[in-house]
């Protein structure tokens, strides 16, 4: 769980599934660009975000990114100032837990045009992206 203003707010199931991997992938990645295509790669299969994701086609993939040795531009701090993004999105709207969504909006505000690129390059977009999220019945927040 982690501290907000109002309290504490837990992650849902697939949001402490998608951080848990992205914290593990994190570790190698070497630029932006990597970590956004890393981001996009574990949310692809969890939660909300994961579904809409599939339903637009978008496919498991390989990275896009050239093979480079880790760097030390990427790390474990990525992964917590995205936490701490999306537990404030998930405490500003008074939710009593962090989802996917609240994520995949952390991520495209840290990530911006790499994540952008990231979905272009398996063939979709944001905006497309955002539309079938809109579009889609919330069953839950997850």
């Amino acid at each position: 769980m982690a501290e907000t203003s109002g309290g504490k707010v837990k992650l849902s199931q697939d949001a402490a599934i998608v951080l848990g991997l992205a914290g593990t992938a994190m570790a190698f990645a070497y630029s932006p660009e990597d970590e956004a295509e890393r981001w996009l790669r574990v949310l692809r299969m969890h939660g909300r975000v994961g579904e809409a994701l599939q339903a637009l086609g978008v496919p498991e993939g390989p990275l896009m990114t050239e093979a480079r040795s880790p760097g030390s531009k990427a790390s474990r701090n990525s992964v917590d100032a995205i936490c701490r993004h999306a537990v404030r999105m998930a405490d500003a709207r008074s939710a009593d837990r962090v989802g996917t969504v609240d994520i995949l909006f952390a991520v495209l505000a840290t990530y911006g045009s790499a994540f952008d690129r990231a979905l272009y390059v398996r063939g979709t977009s944001r905006d497309e992206l955002l539309e079938r999220l809109v579009s889609t019945p919330d069953r839950a927040l997850r």
